[in-house]
């Protein structure tokens, strides 16, 4: 009699989107924290392409994607994917959850955020659905005292532990502005990147 037939593991992928507008090592302190924590295969970064809820102008695509690329280069785990800068118009997560599941179904994804995007969850488009496709993980930074909307805190959820790392891309594009070193800061490949291609050298893209 033949064995019963067993559904093969699905493979465990986070997803982890942003504006990386640098890229810098807090995103990787976080990523790298998540592959251990959530024993996942691969950690999928997705830059935004129109993020619907940014008040300033971001960096234009071709080189946060470079800078992602130089940024994840020695982990083979992280995969770089550019499915929003593909998608005309705004972004948002959900639709892009949706899409990667259609073409991927034996993965398990898991949403990966900061405590910042946490509290706001609850103003993302349709979070409730997104929420019951995925996994939520959000970095748990020390001393953070951000909190969520109820609604949100009782949907599933891990803590993945972060390194208190005081970094933003915000703060990294004004100090790169005013001509300060940002080289404790990002990948060296990161700094080199902004440092030739004239990056955040004007205020008014902080």
């Amino acid at each position: 009699m033949a064995a019963p037939l067993t559904a093969a593991p699905k493979r465990r992928v986070a997803l982890f989107g942003g504006s990386f507008d640098p890229v810098h090592n807090a995103h990787l302190a976080l990523a790298r924290a998540a592959l251990q924590a959530l024993d996942l295969h691969e950690v999928r970064w997705v830059p935004a392409g129109q993020p619907w809820q940014k008040a300033h102008k971001i960096t234009d695509a071709v080189h946060r994607v470079a800078m992602v690329e130089l940024a994840i280069a020695s982990e083979p785990r992280f995969v770089l994917d550019n499915i929003e800068i593909r998608h005309q118009g705004p972004s948002y997560t959900l639709q892009t959850l949706k899409a990667l599941q259609a073409a991927q179904p034996d993965t398990e994804w898991t949403l990966l955020i900061g405590q910042d995007q946490y509290s706001g969850l609850h103003t993302w488009h349709d979070w409730p659905t997104l929420l019951s496709l995925a996994t939520l993980a959000v970095a748990n930074r020390p001393g953070d005292k951000r909190t969520p909307h109820p609604d949100v805190q009782r949907q599933r959820h891990h803590m993945v532990p972060l390194p208190m790392l005081d970094i933003s891309s915000t703060r990294i594009r004004q100090q790169v502005a005013m001509g300060q070193d940002i080289s404790e800061w990002v990948p060296p490949a990161v700094a080199r990147y902004i440092e030739d291609n004239g990056l955040y050298r004007s205020p008014a893209g902080s």
